[in-house]
């Protein structure tokens, strides 16, 4: 009796995954921020989401076209981007503005560098950043939750005491609620975690990098309070700012997070230490997009001393 070997190149364990797949896991797991964006701070919302999910998808669609490439709008990368941009930005941001956003993000971070699986930081963090930088007054014009849209600060800029006013600290409640001023969809930590739950069960994502980075941002707010050694109010800070949707959405992003273990638990410690230090030390309240921007440049190094040597490799020269 004949043994047939089958023998064929590596990979020999493979899945079915793909990257529309992981796209609309993604994009499902976004919807519960976005109802909770859209119910907190109302139609404009949506609105702000419709106008950069078109933005991103024309963006790419065009891009592709000029540069005579195959269009990649169908793997819903771009409407992902769409999304993340919109959930980074004030409902009150201005439709153009978001639009301008949408483009940043596909053409010159994503497109230019060769698309999907190229870019070296993530596209919708580098579009807010570049916003910020560009338009600061009407990236940081912040209202409350409710028909009124009063202006008010973000509760990081009431911790950090620019903005301070007597018995306007909103509560943990309300933080972990979204029932209080920021981004469309940074506020609500409840909804962001029902997300991020869900990208856990689909196995899109893996909890090293957000546990590594949300655990340093606690441990380090709470050593280094403005009253002195270990008196921080850490709590407040997991739950203020874009720190939980930073930490599961975007600092997770395949192309930019390192490949291993022990690099991606690199990568949240970094991200965490830098969110912490620019909160804590500078003049700008959240650290989130800007920590993660930069440990994505770092990725590359990260990656060259974590990514184990293959069986047989060649041994370092002396």
């Amino acid at each position: 009796m004949e043994n047939n070997f089958l023998v064929s190149s590596s990979p020999h364990l493979r899945d079915n995954a793909s990257t529309r797949r992981i796209m609309i896991d993604v994009a499902i797991a976004l919807v519960p921020a976005s109802l909770f964006g859209i119910y907190f701070f109302g139609f404009r919302s949506l609105l702000v989401i419709l106008v950069t999910v078109l933005s991103c998808v024309l963006s790419e669609y065009i891009a592709r076209k000029i540069m005579k490439r195959e269009s990649t709008i169908e793997d819903f990368s771009a409407v992902v981007t769409g999304i993340l941009l919109a959930l980074n930005l004030p409902p009150t941001i201005p439709l153009w503005i978001a639009a301008v956003g949408g483009v940043i993000a596909i053409v010159i971070v994503k497109q230019i560098f060769g698309g999907i699986g190229q870019n070296f930081m993530n596209p919708a963090l580098a579009a807010r950043v570049m916003l910020m930088i560009s338009w600061p007054v009407q990236m940081t014009n912040w209202v409350n939750p409710g028909p009124d849209a009063i202006s008010s600060a973000t509760p990081l800029a009431l911790l950090k005491g620019k903005e301070a006013v007597e018995g306007t600290m909103p509560g943990y409640l309300d933080l972990f609620l979204g029932n209080v001023g920021g981004t469309i969809g940074e506020t609500s930590v409840l909804a962001i975690l029902i997300g991020a739950a869900y990208l856990l069960y689909r196995r899109v994502i893996t909890p090293h990098i957000p546990v590594a980075y949300i655990a340093t941002v606690a441990l380090f707010t709470w050593v280094f309070g403005k009253d002195g050694l270990f008196t921080g109010d850490f709590i407040y800070h997991i739950l203020s700012g874009g720190l939980m949707l930073g930490a599961f959405f975007m600092a997770t992003d395949y192309t930019t997070s390192p490949i291993t273990k022990k690099g991606r638990i690199i990568m949240g410690v970094g991200c965490g230490l830098l969110t912490s230090i620019i909160r804590l030390y500078t003049n700008y309240p959240e650290g989130v997009s800007f920590a993660i921007i930069i440990m994505n440049v770092v990725v590359p190094l990260i990656d060259r001393y974590t990514v184990p040597r293959s069986f047989g490799g060649e041994k370092a020269s002396a």
